[in-house]
């Protein structure tokens, strides 16, 4: 078999192969990082993406989540990027309703993107699933400090 073009390719067992060149091997492959779903997002309460493109926080979310993407679970609830609340509590007194397609038992998640705007969600395993974009922190109300 002929050689490919300046001898980058090799035959081997009748397939062929590139050579490795300047390939950089991660150590920490195989590290549970979080990885991002909107399969279960929920476009009738809260914001959608529209309106917080509109409101020019869409790009700030889109940047903060790529961040807690290098992040593992618990990296991000220990560092309290990502605040998990207690497995089957849905908040009290919320604007919010839990989603008919969600299981009740889950553990409701939320993520300040800056100042009261916050992503809201859950976990399976480290896959967190994004339902809500609540603008106006009405998901999980907190009493005002100082007050």
């Amino acid at each position: 078999m002929k050689k490919g073009r300046q001898g980058k390719f090799k035959e081997r067992s009748g397939h062929i192969e590139r050579e490795n060149k300047g390939l950089e091997i991660r150590e920490d492959v195989g590290k549970p990082y979080i990885v991002l779903s909107l399969k279960d997002f929920e476009n009738t309460q809260g914001q959608t993406f529209e309106q917080w493109e509109k409101d020019e926080l869409l790009s700030l979310a889109i940047t903060k989540l790529q961040m807690v993407c290098s992040l593992t679970r618990q990296e991000a609830t220990r560092q309290q990027i990502i605040k998990e609340y207690p497995k089957g509590t849905f908040p009290p007194d919320s604007d919010f309703y839990h989603p008919k397609h969600i299981a009740p038992d889950i553990a409701w998640c939320s993520m300040h993107i800056q100042g009261k705007e916050c992503v809201i969600g859950y976990f399976t395993d480290h896959i967190f699933n994004i339902v809500f974009l609540d603008q106006y922190h009405k998901f999980w109300k907190s009493r005002k400090r100082g007050t």
